[in-house]
């Protein structure tokens, strides 16, 4: 069965995932970097395939862990998450976008990111 988390549950849970969320923009760059190398024939400082792999396997890894505790990932460029909810009776997500500094919206399930709204 799939997680249902209340609002309190969610807000207490994003600081962790914005810490984590800080990882992945940071590896997806140097991942960008390195493959972009790679692809030109140059070289980047930040290493070769051994670390291209291990910053796949560094991002699959967090994606993984919020997977595992129920939360959805929507996309990693920009990170975008989801907390599988319910507001009055109807199934919602409260969501969740890079940049932002708290949990302040959500939207009705079959609707997704473009029927967000401000809780």
């Amino acid at each position: 069965m799939d997680r249902i988390f209340t609002l309190d549950e969610a807000r207490a849970l994003l600081p962790a995932v914005m810490e984590e969320a800080a990882v992945v923009i940071a590896a997806r760059a140097d991942l960008a970097e390195i493959d972009f190398a790679r692809r030109t024939g140059g070289g980047s400082e930040l290493g070769g395939l051994p670390e291209l792999k291990g910053l796949q396997a560094r991002i699959e890894e967090i994606l993984s862990g919020w997977n595992e505790r129920g939360i959805e990932v929507k996309g990693i460029a920009p990170v975008l998450v989801d907390f599988p909810s319910v507001l009055d009776g109807v199934s919602v997500r409260l969501c969740w976008i890079e940049g932002e500094r708290e949990l302040g919206w959500y939207h009705r399930t079959e609707l997704g990111f473009a029927g967000r709204r401000p809780l």
